[in-house]
């Protein structure tokens, strides 16, 4: 029988949700916290620690393997000391080596893995998102392979963005032996990823950044522990390998800057945005010109390895990964013809050859790129030390190629450890972030996934359905069933409410509880299965009903989105957390989407609370309203 309209509460949502002043938190509310932390986080934290140990140690072996290919291929010598290609005095092996390297790489991404082209970035992003955080035990060992004989051979990349890839697939390969969750793998595949990139430059704030804007796609406990477990094992298991001392000499940055520095160091970001914006287009353009050649991909590596040999025979220097090179922007120590030269071979080598599809990473040439950008803009810019606008340029370009300026500031601090340019950091990655974001709608990080068919988006907040409560936007449940009721008798009433046009209020709601004779939740029943059902069903109510699905007034909408899509439905019982066998109201997802509703009148609505001279006016707010169920 249809039971009488409880009671409204005449508050809005926002006023009912609001604490009263002085008062205590609600007891009901107690189990709600800032985080959604189980204990289980310190197990895959502490499997985080051996995975950043090994990604360490393989971050140690590639740039050891880079020096024995490197070595090999320009010097012919069997040694893993440090060597750069453009030492070489054979103008015949800078034009050679690079199309040989290139051509091993295309075999071994035909036959091995096709994994293997590319930059390592998407590839662990793609992984993420549609793989299941699933890599394949070979990548592992191909993927640093490819990257060394790449790199070895005179290709202008960096070690980074293989061993975040191959990093990554140590973690993932140790998940994939344990019983965990997606979620869970995911965590430790960017686990072994910043620590490999924490290995390779010491800089474990850094990695940790870059995983939290490049690969978590969040920011919660469950993820940023094992990340930061990992980052800082790889760190201490470096140290004794490969030192402690930061990557590149400091700038000696003064403490004290003129006012008029930071107005330049606006300038230099806009700078170093155009050049991230035209880094990028030459990526993708020569992406999109290798795609129409009318040869297999196999070989585009080796062509790309022809563009780097002829940029090497102008600027031999611009081969390799160049932390020598780095080294010399930032110290104020290069000349015009070396910044010049780096400014436009290595931008052009780097860009046309990575469309390619060859193996390297992106950060190393990113740094020379823009320390010769800000080398070359201190050549006209007020002295303020040596190296300080190829510093702060390194930030910016970092900030606008990789659409990530938090970690292009932290990763220049621990590179030179120059707290003093911190203030001109932000101003210029800032400056670069914003150029880019504004007219780039993808970064050189992220096309290819776009070009895959996949959307990935940067933006970080907080799901609004976290911040508002059931109590909020439930409304209570007009018409129950007893559960001695025949179907047959529901399904007469919804029947005569559709003739008379529905006074009872019958057809408002489509789930309908079934209470048992002590007036306790004993199931539902939905309109449209009594609707379309047997019009003379003799069974009873308490026989056909389903088991309810119930939420509690003091859970978030975000846990009922949860719950409703993991049991498929639209529709939820509302019962108090004290008598969870009473029901209080019904919940659906128009209701939930009322909420989004109000964070997209928050963002979009403009609106002026104060006018200077006149009474202001209170502006009607936004106000959560309860649709009917």
């Amino acid at each position: 029988m249809p039971l009488s309209d409880a009671a409204q509460n005449t508050n809005s949502p926002r006023e009912r949700a609001s604490p009263k002043p002085g008062g205590r938190t609600s007891t009901r509310d107690r189990h709600l916290g800032d985080f959604n932390v189980l204990p289980r986080v310190a197990v895959i934290a502490a499997l985080a620690a051996p995975v950043g140990a090994v990604a360490a140690l393989v971050a140690v072996a590639l740039l050891k393997l880079i020096a024995l290919f490197t070595n090999l291929c320009f010097h012919g010598r069997l040694s893993f000391g440090q060597a750069t290609p453009g030492s070489t005095t054979h103008w015949w092996l800078t034009l050679l080596m690079p199309v040989l390297g290139g051509l091993v790489i295309g075999v071994m991404a035909r036959y091995g893995s096709e994994k293997i082209r590319g930059h390592g970035m998407p590839e662990a992003i793609e992984s993420i998102l549609v793989g299941g955080s699933k890599v394949q035990p070979r990548i592992a060992v191909l993927k640093p392979l490819s990257s060394a004989i790449s790199i070895g051979s005179g290709g202008p990349f960096g070690a980074e963005g293989p061993i975040i890839m191959t990093g990554g697939a140590i973690g993932s390969i140790l998940a994939q032996f344990l019983r965990v969750t997606t979620d869970e793998r995911k965590t430790l595949l960017v686990a072994g990823s910043a620590a490999g990139m924490a290995a390779t430059f010491n800089a474990p704030l850094a990695a940790i950044l870059l995983a939290v804007e490049l690969l978590l796609f969040e920011w919660r406990p469950r993820s940023y522990l094992p990340v930061a477990v990992g980052a800082v094992t790889a760190t201490l298991v470096r140290g004794p390998v490969l030192g402690t001392a930061p990557l590149f000499g400091g700038a000696h940055v003064p403490a004290q800057l003129p006012l008029s520095t930071y107005a330049l160091c606006i300038v230099a970001g806009l700078g170093a945005g155009l050049l991230a914006l035209l880094a990028t287009w030459l990526v993708y353009v020569s992406e999109d010109l290798f795609a129409k050649l009318p040869v297999h991909w196999m070989w585009w590596p080796a062509i790309g390895g022809a563009v780097i040999g002829i940029g090497g025979l102008i600027e031999p220097r611009a081969l390799g990964v160049g932390y020598d090179v780095i080294d010399q922007l930032l110290t104020g120590r290069a000349t015009v013809g070396l910044i010049l030269g780096i400014l436009i071979v290595k931008t052009l080598i780097w860009g046309l050859s990575l469309g390619s599809g060859t193996s390297g990473g992106v950060l190393a040439p990113m740094f020379m790129i823009g320390g010769a950008l800000g080398a070359a803009e201190g050549l006209v810019f007020p002295s303020i030390s040596p190296g300080f606008w190829a510093l702060v340029s390194l930030a910016g370009v970092l900030g606008g190629v990789m659409r990530s300026p938090l970690t292009g500031i932290v990763f220049c601090l621990e590179l030179t450890h120059e707290m003093n340019a911190l203030i001109p950091m932000i101003i210029t990655a800032s400056s670069a972030y914003l150029l880019s974001v504004i007219v780039l709608k993808r970064s050189v990080l992220t096309e290819k996934i776009a070009r895959r068919g996949l959307h990935l988006t940067r933006e970080y907040s907080v799901d609004p359905l976290e911040v508002h409560l059931v109590r909020q936007l439930e409304t209570p449940a007009a018409v129950t069933f007893r559960a001695d009721q025949s179907a047959a008798e529901a399904t007469g009433l919804l029947c005569e409410a559709h003739r008379t046009g529905d006074p009872d209020g019958l057809l408002r709601q489509r789930l309908y509880p079934v209470l048992d004779d002590r007036e306790q939740l004993a199931g539902v029943v939905i309109r449209a299965e009594l609707l379309h059902g047997a019009p003379d069903n003799p069974r009873l109510l308490r026989d056909v009903a389903r088991p309810a699905v119930t939420a509690h007034p003091d859970e978030t909408l975000r846990t009922i989105a949860n719950r409703m899509a993991t049991h498929r439905i639209t529709r939820i019982v509302i019962t108090p957390r004290s008598t969870p066998d009473l029901v209080e109201g019904i919940l659906s997802l128009r209701q939930l989407l009322e909420a989004r509703r109000i964070d997209v009148h928050e963002e979009q609505h403009l609106e002026r609370v104060l006018t200077p001279f006149r009474r202001s006016r209170r502006r009607p707010e936004a106000a959560l309203t309860a649709p009917t169920t």
